[in-house]
């Protein structure tokens, strides 16, 4: 990579003579994926994935041409072909732009880690992921029990013709433990996260042989208890969410809607736009007094953090959402320019053969001041949710149902019996100004996703939330298959 950053910085000097903007963004990326199903190893497997993306400013209008090609004729080849279909497309854009969206920019960013992740060995993480799978074995009724390690690597560099260096250096573990019990016809599971993963930025310090097979234990004996559980009622009631479910809940339902290309139309065709209109920001009551949200790709160790968006945009953090306020949207310089609204540094891409695109990064509901256990009292009746196992949310990101592997019924404010199958559903503005107790900065759980998709072609792109737990009053749930 330092190779063709050295030849990059000698051919921006040419190409800088034919465009208004030049840029070229390099990504190198080693990931390895570990998987120990019932005691035995199933998956190992690396691979690496390098390129660049070159970026064109003509005429007012943005194009892009990706190269695995990263010699100055590979990246010569690419800018010709980017600059050509800009200027051909710029007679018909919609907006034209100016240099000022491109920022000159230069920094460099490392995840924190006490430990690379090269410095763990494959037997060494085979071990620890084996520990958690062993000790889920509580009983003949779990048929199967798997841990999973995805370890990432990614160096990227920009450089652009307006004197941008930017360096950021990402390591990322996702991680997944799951066991699976069955007795009869039914089946039940517990998980580490459900379906989204333990997603943090860190070394190989996070591979504590006790701390999994502590989890494995706990999650075997919960899978168990849920074959002799109740089936959740199905009433309008008080909920508690816990922030492996919180996650999802931020995602869906304010991450994805806030998104500015969205809200401008651009994502209509695939997975839908947003029932949010521009004239809602500073005027729209999303939520309770309580719902503070905030784009923080600052915060230290979150999945999502970084220095600078692909744009060579400085991230800051912000507040989205003040005490149950609309302020901003998570747009980039081009869809602020765009809207007129406020946004985010969040231009992101999946990978060096993708162009950027409005991104959500580590989106966060801000603690309160509540103990979990003041929250449960709080309660004359009511279920308490966790791990989020299904998902579901309409194209305006409006209406949604989510179903979670576990729950416990909340009697006289204490914890009672545990409950299979817990769902439930709402309107999203709704919802959240049925918000009524947001939990202290200690209960705050952080997890992160390697999958959350957007755009055509498709990019899978690694995203953060953090929670504490919170209560809702007067929601409708449901048992039963979600």
């Amino acid at each position: 990579m330092k190779n063709s950053s050295e030849i990059a910085e000698k051919w921006l000097q040419g190409a800088r003579q034919s465009a208004d903007w030049v840029g070229v963004r390099f990504i190198r990326e080693k990931t390895s994926s570990r998987t120990v199903r019932n005691d035995l190893p199933e998956r190992n497997q690396s691979f690496i994935d390098e390129g660049a993306m070159v970026e064109v400013m003509a005429d007012g209008h943005l194009g892009y041409a990706a190269t695995a090609d990263l010699s100055a004729e590979g990246l010569q080849r690419a800018f010709e072909r980017a600059l050509r279909t800009t200027r051909a497309a710029a007679r018909h854009k919609a907006f034209a732009f100016s240099p000022a969206v491109r920022p000159k920019a230069a920094g460099h960013y490392r995840s924190p880690r006490r430990l690379p992740l090269d410095q763990a060995s494959l037997a060494e993480i085979t071990d620890v992921l084996t520990a958690a799978t062993a000790a889920m074995k509580i009983s003949g009724r779990i048929v199967n029990r798997s841990a999973n390690a995805m370890l990432v690597s990614t160096e990227s560099r920009f450089l652009s013709s307006n004197g941008s260096d930017v360096r950021q250096d990402f390591d990322m573990v996702l991680l997944n433990i799951m066991a699976t019990a069955v007795d009869g016809r039914e089946t039940q599971t517990r998980s580490s996260g459900g379906l989204n993963s333990l997603g943090n930025q860190i070394g190989a310090e996070i591979f504590n042989r006790d701390d999994f097979r502590r989890d494995g234990e706990r999650l075997g004996r919960e899978a168990e208890e849920l074959l002799r559980a109740d089936n959740c009622p199905e009433e309008r009631t008080d909920v508690i969410i816990m922030p492996d479910q919180m996650m999802l809940q931020i995602h869906e339902s304010i991450g994805h809607p806030l998104e500015l290309d969205r809200i401008l139309g651009d994502e209509r065709n695939y997975a839908g736009w947003s029932f949010v209109k521009p004239e809602d920001f500073g005027n729209l009551r999303y939520g309770s007094a309580l719902m503070n949200v905030t784009f923080d790709p600052g915060r230290h160790g979150q999945l999502a953090s970084y220095a600078f968006d692909d744009s060579g945009h400085a991230a800051t953090r912000e507040f989205l959402i003040k005490d149950g306020l609309l302020l901003r949207g998570l747009g980039s310089l081009e869809s602020q320019e765009r809207a007129g609204l406020p946004g985010v540094a969040n231009f992101r891409s999946s990978s060096w053969n993708r162009a950027p695109i409005d991104r959500m990064a580590n989106i966060n509901l801000e603690p309160g001041a509540f103990t979990l256990e003041e929250m449960i009292a709080s309660v004359e009746k009511g279920v308490l949710m966790t791990s989020n196992r299904s998902w579901s949310i309409d194209d305006e990101r409006n209406k949604f149902q989510f179903g979670c592997e576990h729950a416990r019924l909340i009697e006289d404010g204490r914890l009672t019996k545990t409950l299979k199958n817990p769902n439930y559903r709402g309107l999203t503005v709704d919802f959240w100004n049925r918000l009524t107790a947001v939990g202290s900065a200690d209960l705050v759980g952080t997890y992160g996703t390697a999958y959350c998709g957007k755009g055509e072609p498709n990019q899978a792109i690694r995203v953060g939330h953090a929670s504490p737990p919170c209560l809702f009053r007067g929601v409708e749930i449901f048992g039963g298959a979600s």
